[in-house]
Parts: C-alpha cells; sequence; structure tokens
C-alpha cells in the first residue's frame, strides 16, 4: 500500500519524499494533497515570505529532543473521528520521548490562521492544527504544522479517505510531524509482526500474529495449531517469513498477507530456522541444521535454489544482511561460545566482532546501518545492547529475567524486544510482553498487546 502526496511547506512549496511520495494521486484509498499557504497576519505570525524550513532541515536534532522533549500544541481536530485521530497523534509523539504533547491544549485554536501569542503563552514551540469534515466512505483530514515561535507554516495536507482508515492518517500525520521537527522519518504507519502466546509455560499455544505499531489492530494469522517463531518482513512486499512446525517438520514458510496463503521455502534434509530477507527483497537468509550444526544459506526467490554460505562445521544461524546488502552479521559458537561475525553476502572472511564477556546471539543490523544490536547472556543474566559493525562501543541498553529478540524500528533510533519474567519460584508467574527502547537507552515502555507476546519483528514504512 502506497501513498503519493505532495504538500506545502509554507508560503513556497516543494515536494516531500516519503518512498517517492511526490505528486498529488490515488493510492492505497487515501488521495493526500496540498493545502495553500494561509496568509501570515494573525497576533505574533511572521511576515509572509519564503519557507524557513527547507527539506531535510530540522527544527531541533534529535539528541536534544532526547533532553528536552518538543513541547507542541495539538488542539481537537473535532468531534468524533477528529478527537479520536487528536489521542493516537498524541500518543505516538508522546510515546517517542522526543515530545511533550500539551494536554490543555484540547480547548484552543480551530480553524485558520492560529494565534501564537496564544501558543507561546502556553509554552508550545510547534502546534499540530487539524480539521475533520464528512463521514462514512468519505471523511477530509486537513493538517497544518507551525513552528509558533516563527509564526512559520511548516508542512499543510489535505487528506481524503474512507472512516476507516482514519487511526493510520493519525499515525502519517505524526510521522509528517516527527520528519519536519527532528529531520528524521518517523515510523508511526508501521507494523509489528510477533508470536502471539497462550496458556501455561509448558505447553504453550503460539500463533503468527500483527498489529500496528501501537498495538492497536492485533490479529492472528494463524490458527495456532503448530508452534510457529520468528516472523520477518519483506522489505516491499505485504510478505512474511517464519519458522513453523507444520506437520511435525521444521521448516522456514512464507505467509502472504494478501491472501492467507503459506507455503514453504526449500526443502532442506535438516530443519531450516532463522530467515530474513535481503533487503533488495530477492532472497531469503536462513539456516539449516546438518548434523550436530547449522550452516547459514541463502534461497533466491525466483528459483527457490539455495546456496550455503558457511561450512565450519560449528552452528552458524540468527544471519541478518547489513543495509545494503553486502555483508551478512550472524552469530556462531565456532571459536568455542555464541560470538558475533560479520562475512561478506557471498560467504567467506567471517570475523568475530564480539569481545564482551557472555554469549551473544540475535544480531540485527540497524536500517542506518552505525549499529548491531544483540541479545547477550552473562553471569547477570539476559541483556539487549548494541555495537558498531567493527565491534567497537557497545552499550547495553535494558536487562532482565530473558530479554531478546530486538528489532530495529524503519529509522533505526527505536528498538522493540521480547521481555520475559518469572513471578514465582516455579515459574508460574511466567509471562512473555513486549517493550520498546530508544538506541540510547532511555524510553523504555511496554507495547500492549491482547495476552503474551515475542518474538517481533517491525515492518518498513507503509509507504
Amino acid at each position: 500500500m502506497s501513498i503519493i502526496t505532495s504538500d506545502t511547506h509554507g508560503p513556497a512549496h516543494h515536494g516531500m519524499t516519503r518512498r517517492g511520495l511526490i505528486g498529488g494521486t490515488i493510492a492505497g484509498g487515501i488521495i493526500a494533497s496540498p493545502l495553500a499557504a494561509l496568509a501570515q497576519d494573525a497576533p505574533g505570525a511572521a511576515p509572509a515570505g519564503p519557507a524557513g524550513n527547507q527539506p531535510g532541515e530540522a527544527e531541533i536534532t534529535v539528541d536534544q529532543a532526547r533532553t528536552a522533549p518538543i513541547p507542541i500544541a495539538i488542539p481537537s481536530f473535532g468531534p468524533g473521528i477528529g478527537q479520536q485521530m487528536t489521542q493516537v497523534i498524541s500518543d505516538d509523539l508522546a510515546g517517542c520521548g522526543l515530545f511533550r504533547p500539551l494536554g490543555d491544549a484540547a480547548s484552543a485554536g480551530g480553524p485558520g490562521v492560529p494565534n501564537f501569542d496564544m501558543y507561546k503563552s502556553m509554552g508550545a514551540h510547534a502546534l499540530a492544527q487539524g480539521t475533520t469534515s464528512g463521514s462514512g466512505s468519505s471523511v477530509r483530514v486537513e493538517f497544518r504544522l507551525w513552528n509558533t515561535l516563527s509564526g512559520q507554516q511548516l508542512q499543510g495536507t489535505a487528506y481524503t479517505t474512507s472512516g476507516g482508515n482514519w487511526r493510520r492518517i493519525a499515525h502519517i500525520i505524526a510521522d509528517v510531524i516527527y520528519e519536519r521537527m527532528l529531520g528524521d522519518k518517523g515510523y508511526f504507519d508501521t507494523r509489528l509482526a510477533y508470536i502471539a502466546r497462550s496458556g501455561p509455560r509448558s505447553h504453550q499455544i503460539t500463533r503468527l500474529a500483527i498489529m500496528d505499531q501501537d498495538g492497536a489492530n492485533s490479529r492472528n494469522l494463524t490458527g495456532g495449531e503448530w508452534l510457529v517463531l520468528t516472523p520477518r518482513f519483506h522489505p516491499t512486499r505485504d510478505e512474511i517469513a517464519f519458522m513453523s512446525y507444520a506437520n511435525d517438520r521444521p521448516r522456514v514458510y512464507l505467509f502472504d498477507l494478501s491472501s492467507g496463503r503459506q507455503q514453504v521455502l526449500g526443502e532442506f534434509a535438516g530443519i531450516s530456522f532463522a530467515p530474513r530477507f535481503s533487503p533488495d527483497g530477492n532472497s531469503v537468509v536462513l539456516s539449516a541444521t546438518r548434523g550436530g550444526g547449522s550452516d547459514i544459506y541463502t534461497v533466491d526467490l525466483g528459483s527457490r535454489s539455495p546456496r550455503r554460505l558457511t561450512n565450519s562445521g560449528a552452528i552458524d544461524t540468527s544471519p541478518c544482511y547489513s543495509p545494503d546488502g553486502s555483508q551478512i552479521a550472524f552469530n556462531s559458537d565456532r571459536g568455542g561460545s555464541p560470538q558475533l561475525y560479520i562475512m561478506g553476502a557471498g560467504g567467506g572472511g567471517a570475523r568475530r566482532i564480539s569481545y564482551g564477556s557472555g554469549q551473544y546471539g540475535s544480531p540485527v543490523w540497524s536500517p542506518r546501518g552505525d549499529l548491531i544490536a544483540f541479545t547477550r547472556i552473562g553471569a547477570g543474566g539476559f541483556s539487549i545492547g548494541v555495537m558498531a559493525p567493527d565491534g567497537t562501543g557497545e552499550r547495553i541498553l535494558t536487562k532482565g529475567f530473558t530479554v531478546e529478540s530486538p528489532t530495529f524500528c524503519p529509522n533505526g533510533r527505536v528498538l522493540a524486544y521480547c521481555r520475559q519474567s518469572s513471578g514465582g519460584s516455579n515459574g508460574s508467574g511466567f509471562s512473555s510482553a513486549l517493550g520498546q527502547i530508544d538506541i540510547a537507552g532511555f524510553n523504555e515502555r511496554v507495547i500492549h498487546t491482547p495476552g503474551g507476546a515475542s518474538d517481533p519483528a517491525w515492518s518498513p514504512l507503509k509507504g
């Protein structure tokens, strides 16, 4: 599903690109079109002139916002759906820890040029102003983002869609605010695939599931007849690779989200597991058992032919491509204990990068290419951390009874992960839930799910 949009940033106009978003078109049931800039004649407004915020420029850096979240006024977008959208936008921005929505802004404002003096007196540095009209099959949302200190309009967009799409429009608006204020792409218009868990620990039922990144719209994709693990999103298609024990044969499957169709990926003599798509989406890298060990293979999605990349005689597993597709991070016990390694995408030349105390696993490359996240098991229990691709700069972000399975959001600024806990000496209080944390190690919080959850995988932007 894609959205193509053209937006007005102040009196001067230029396109805002989001996976090729330029022009005004219909896609995915949503029409996004520019709003003409309003005359800058309100009290406190700056004189009309060229927009002061050019493409790619940020109002404030992410590091600054971590220290002092941006105060932003978000008056109600209107009754009904409008108020619900206002709440979702506010929750998205507050949840990332980089914005401070002003709760008393709901009664202020309205359409037209804002009274900037009023918003400045509230302490707001930015204003998200919106209105909704229509209902049912056609809802129109007009949205403007203002710098209240300069009186500059930073964004003006109208969205027309069906009433059922209101939550997605709210996430898109939150993404626009994030990008215009911080200079990075937002990540709110995304989903999480995960494993839904129910029942006692000794006999848990697992289902492949999917939900919006904020926990809304959760739904199960499989029925729970078989154990399922490690879902991973295709970079461009509505498809998930995962491991299933269907028919008591543990193998990697592909799940088409549009049709619900499942198919086995490749035929291996042993168990195939730990799949991840290549950045171009043309292949899957995975592990397959061989005797007492396992090797890493790549499977071409066109021909379905596998190619072995490792043959160390050890357990080589959890492969993950670098964003440019040139390298693969994986973990291996070839040196005696599970550690992290990097090799070329064609195999060979593996070099160890983890040298801290303990065992390392589940490496995942940041979409920015600057970090590799991992799980570490040591004397102090489980932890999740990050390091540079050369192994330097290791930092632990969170610890727990069991914390594992990190996954990056599309802009590389936040990790989701699984956190398990045991509330009793016999494990009767065992629970499994999803958490989220900024890569700087702050703003750790729970992602709410209908029941137990593990193995999160963050989708690309819906586009």
